[in-house]
């Protein structure tokens, strides 16, 4: 028996699904970028983090109510492994780093302002 954690498998495979998708959704062939998704920055990937988990939420309801019912497409399985790559997206555009994003623009896609040689609404970075 392995001694790695499940939860490590999972966001391996989680990284294998991604990069899979990438190939779809950001061909080589194509001028689509993957930043070009989300119009707003992470507030649109947050979107689809609400929708996704709205859509769990929905089927869990059914799953509670009908133990025989069976999802038709994505199982929860499959959607939470969508939301740890959603995740993953949020951390890449808030450090500046998703393909295809522009260095001239903040966290939620806006312009950078300029006040006295220093950048205000950057990257969304908080140490402490």
């Amino acid at each position: 028996m392995s001694k790695e954690r499940e939860s490590i498998r999972v966001l391996q495979e989680c990284a294998e699904i991604q990069l899979k998708k990438s190939k779809d959704y950001q061909n080589e062939a194509s001028r689509i970028r993957q930043a070009d998704y989300y119009p707003r920055g992470v507030a649109t990937i947050l979107d689809l983090i609400y929708a996704k988990t709205l859509r769990m939420q929905s089927v869990i309801e059914a799953m509670e109510k009908d133990p025989s019912y069976n999802p038709n497409f994505e199982s929860i399985e499959d959607s939470a492994m969508d939301l740890i790559n959603y995740a993953s997206f949020v951390v890449s555009y808030c450090r500046g780093k998703m393909d295809g994003q522009d260095p001239k623009r903040d966290f939620l896609n806006r312009p950078l302002a300029k006040i006295d040689g220093s950048k205000i609404g950057g990257n969304l970075n908080v140490e402490g």
